[in-house]
């Protein structure tokens, strides 16, 4: 038994497909995302900052609250820091989509240093703003940065 599909339909699965697996990009660790946000001129010495907090258990639950309270992380990057805050349906958003903490290749992409100076001085091109020390201190966005870490280990982030 063979079954025959007019050309259009054919083609309307072929461009849906193809749509649906270029959006799946915007989820993982691509070449837009992997780039530094960082300027050229200052990226060395910003790679050498290094969280001063301990990375405690306390620690992290400091950063916890922070995230889904007083610094708002939540609202873009989500419960489960996977970039797409609890109320945002995917393709509603504009530009890049918030980071994916999750993705442990960007995880290991992103030095503490770029990930502080990116609140501190917001990221070019996205949504994210500065928030240091506008909202945050120095010291609870390197709190944060100690929760924003843990969605790295299998199991932590989200489940806390």
């Amino acid at each position: 038994m063979s079954i025959h599909l007019p050309a259009t339909v054919l083609v309307m699965t072929i461009g849906v497909v193809t749509i649906g697996m270029t959006g799946l990009q915007a989820f993982g660790a691509d070449e837009r995302v992997l780039r530094p946000r960082v300027p050229a001129d200052q990226i060395d010495q910003v790679r050498t900052w290094t969280n001063p907090l301990p990375a405690t258990e306390e620690m992290i639950e400091k950063g916890r609250q922070l995230f889904h309270g007083k610094a708002f992380c939540v609202t873009c990057h989500g419960k489960d820091g996977k970039g797409l805050g609890g109320d945002i349906e995917p393709g509603t958003v504009r530009g890049p989509l918030p980071r994916d903490f999750t993705d442990k290749e960007w995880q290991a992409a992103r030095t503490d240093g770029e990930l502080f100076w990116i609140l501190k001085n917001g990221s070019k091109g996205t949504a994210m703003a500065p928030f240091v020390p506008l909202i945050l201190t120095e010291e609870e966005a390197w709190a944060v940065l100690r929760y924003v870490r843990s969605f790295a280990t299998e199991g932590q982030g989200a489940t806390r």
